[in-house]
């Protein structure tokens, strides 16, 4: 193991002079990449080195050529996929390039073998690279089975786009692609089937199932009665809180694939009953029988509930069940005006209010809770019907697990959407950012993601006929921040806002132009007609924009409008900047389009605690000999900011500002900025230190005033206790390395 440790610092190092560390127990290359990882507190370059023992590890559990790799253990592999990969063994192998391994990270690379790579009974049965090109493989089994001669092109072309980290599919994808059990789809948004045991149960079940395959659920409650309802029976209902706990077990028992603890968003309008129940229902406190710490709480919010807010007028509860038996209107069903004057009726129906208080009672509560447990999510149902591409199917009731995913179902049909994201780093090219390759890369992900639609295996027939159907697909982004870095722009500054508004200006028209491309072979998505797309109105023409500093100007999109209405689409919805908490890790990117949360920070991993400091500050640094243990005491001491760090200016602080230090609402107007280019909607945490109830409310109010579909989706503050201050010195180093040689195995964190 020595002569690897050797190998990997050269290059780390460039041949500067290192004192080697001192390794504890048996040399084995966990205890030895663990020893080399805990000596990044010192120099981040030591992960590096960990990395590299990691990989030469790695090798020599699995053969050097991806098509032995898959004959070996072919029983893990679709039969499409191996009897593929044997017909053409000598090409895909010559495409595998182990050296790109190079770019990942230590922790990336952690991931991936304990969470990502196929496993036989011996443990790991691929290699990284093998991994890149399974999933290119296997998202192209149905041109395989129809014999299409370009699909190695097209797999060579996903290979190389994969494995050079300019982009990445979904943790599913990433699990399943290429396998017996080929279920790729990330997202499912259900309908509750109806306001019945048997309704409930059913959802129940079809929960059950997308979590067993490794799916996120978002479900919408707002049709069940609330408490004290009558029934059919002659009793009364129990109301939304004895069936969530039922919801919240099941998640707990139904885990997703055996890899990640099955997750449910739970979603509420405003106005049900039971709404100041549903707050209560993750916090700490309280009785336990009317708590479900394991599901997530999200407010379906119409503009109704958010004008009476800011004005101070009172707020009205109802049943929904008692709402149709008395007005026939389905307050759920309905958005807009529709929507305010069934409202408005109900609460001039004689004994149809439950309850009535000043809207800023119950908003004083939303906010209590989410200070307390981060939730409930934020979303506004008038602009995500108003704005969307599914208007015509119906009205949308609620999103996804992680508040990006915007689409249309019922009881007949649950939503599901497949995911990707690009990676932003790998398409700044000698300190300038390539549109070019952006808008290659967006079609290379479009065409994958329609791959994907057809490949993959759902886990109820619901999910089937909706995704056959319409077809969605959703496209996000990773290392945003990490490119704002890169070119030195502040997060907070003009230039950066242009940058990210006009990136995701050239994603979504490159998305759009990809999707026509492949309507024309295949023909539009069934739903196409009657869709706002047909009539040649895009994404920016819904929300009525300001076309005069977009980068294609009013002309372009209404060209490209008028060719979508003439020729069609593939796909009803294209973008959705998701959390990118797993697959960022990976790829070596700072998640999504969020700005950093600290420059230096302990990650804990079930293999130890880990310093992870931010590359580009300490490169900045280095070059300055300011890398010295005062230096490192300081940012640590103070949560990873350098707002006092004195060898900085105040141009380079404005850089590496974290998400804690810069102002909220100039993440909003970024989130502003890019949502005309957003057809689905965006994940976007908000971040408070120290969150207080004005401060919440100015923000949530912000959000809604800019038209934004998605307010916010966790409440992210800091801990109320002030960091322990502490030298960074190597005994810590010493320290760290001797516990995480104590722990088994290497484990990166995963979400």
């Amino acid at each position: 193991m020595d002569h690897v440790v050797q190998s990997a610092v050269q290059r780390a190092f460039d041949g500067e002079d290192v004192e080697l560390p001192t390794f504890f127990g048996d040399n084995d290359a966990d205890t030895v990449s663990k020893t080399c990882a805990a000596k990044a507190v010192t120099d981040p370059r030591w992960l590096s080195v960990a990395r590299d023992v990691m990989l030469a590890a790695w090798y020599k559990e699995c053969p050097a050529d991806f098509s032995a790799s898959v004959h070996i253990f072919r029983k893990s592999y679709s039969d499409a996929v191996s009897e593929f990969v044997a017909r053409n063994a000598a090409a895909l192998d010559a495409l595998v390039q182990h050296g790109r391994d190079q770019s990942l990270t230590y922790f990336g690379v952690c991931t991936l073998k304990r969470s990502y790579g196929l496993r036989g009974a011996s443990g790991v049965v691929e290699r990284p690279q093998h991994l890149f090109m399974r999933v290119a493989v296997g998202i192209h089994v149905a041109e395989i089975q129809a014999g299409r001669l370009d699909a190695m092109e097209s797999i060579s072309t996903t290979y190389e786009a994969l494995s050079t980290l300019c982009y990445t599919h979904a943790t599913p994808t990433l699990f399943n692609a290429g396998t017996r059990a080929p279920q790729l789809a990330s997202c499912f948004l259900l309908d509750m089937k109806g306001d019945s045991i048997d309704g409930i149960y059913d959802t129940l079940k079809e929960c059950a199932e997308i979590s067993k395959h490794a799916g996120g659920v978002g479900l919408n409650i707002t049709r069940v009665r609330a408490a004290g309802s009558k029934i059919r029976n002659g009793g009364r209902s129990s109301g939304i809180v004895p069936m969530t706990r039922v919801f919240n077990a099941t998640a707990r028992y139904v885990d997703q694939a055996g890899r990640r603890k099955g997750s449910f968003a739970l979603y509420l309008e405003p106005w049900h009953a039971d709404v100041e129940a549903f707050l209560e229902l993750r916090k700490n406190h309280g009785d336990e029988e009317l708590r479900a710490r394991d599901v997530f709480t999200a407010l379906w919010v119409p503009d109704e509930f958010m004008r009476r807010l800011a004005s101070g007028a009172d707020w009205s509860l109802f049943c929904p069940n008692e709402v149709i038996a008395a007005t026939g209107h389905d307050l759920g069903g309905l958005y807009g005006e529709a929507f305010d004057d069934a409202y408005r009726t109900a609460e001039a129906t004689e004994g149809l209010v439950r309850k009535s208080m000043p809207t800023r009672q119950l908003w004083q509560q939303i906010l209590d809770s989410q200070i307390q447990t981060g939730t409930p999510y934020m979303l506004y149902k008038d602009a995500a019907n108003k704005k969307s591409n599914h208007q015509h199917l119906g009205t949308i009731r609620c999103s996804n697990l992680c508040v990006e995913i915007i689409q249309y179902s019922s009881a007949d049909e649950t939503a599901v959407c497949n995911l990707a994201s690009i990676c932003l780093p790998a398409h700044v090219i000698d300190g300038v950012f390539d549109y070019k390759k952006l808008r290659r890369t967006t079609h290379t992900v479009v065409g994958n993601l329609n791959r994907v639609i057809d490949c993959n295996m759902y886990p109820v027939p619901e999910a089937e006929r909706s995704n056959r159907r319409h077809r969605p697909i959703g496209i996000g982004v990773q290392g945003m921040a990490d490119v704002f870095m890169e070119l030195g722009m502040s997060y907070e500054s003009d230039a950066a806002k242009t940058l990210n508004a006009e990136i995701f200006e050239t994603i979504y028209y490159a998305a759009v132009e990809m999707s026509m491309e492949i309507a024309a072979m295949d023909g539009p998505y069934d739903s196409f007609a009657g869709s706002p797309a047909s009539q040649a109105r895009l994404q920016p023409h819904l929300w009525s924009m300001d076309f005069s500093k977009t980068k294609y100007g009013k002309a372009g999109w209404d060209e490209l409008g008028a060719r979508v209405a003439q020729e069609g689409m593939r796909n009803s919805l294209l973008i959705a900047p998701m959390p990118t908490a797993s697959s960022a890790q990976i790829m070596g990117n700072t998640e999504s389009f969020e700005p950093l949360t600290s420059n230096m920070y302990v990650r804990r991993t079930l293999g130890g605690e880990f310093v992870v400091t931010n590359m580009k500050l300490f490169s900045l640094l280095r070059g300055r000999g300011k890398w010295d243990e005062a230096t490192r005491a300081h940012i640590m001491n103070n949560r990873g900011s350098v707002a006092t760090l004195p060898c900085l200016t105040e141009d380079e602080k404005a850089v590496f500002k974290t998400a804690f230090e810069m102002r909220q609402r100039a993440m909003l107007d970024h989130a502003a900025a890019r949502a005309p280019f957003i057809d689905q909607s965006q994940s976007m945490n908000a971040y408070f230190g120290r969150p207080n109830p004005d401060k919440l409310t100015a923000y949530h109010l912000y959000a809604w005033r800019a038209g934004l579909k998605t307010g916010m989706y966790y409440l992210r503050s800091l801990p109320s206790m002030d960091p322990i201050q502490f030298t960074i010195d190597e005994r810590i180093t010493a320290k760290a390395a001797k516990k995480v040689s104590e722990d088994e195995g290497c484990v990166g964190c995963s979400s």
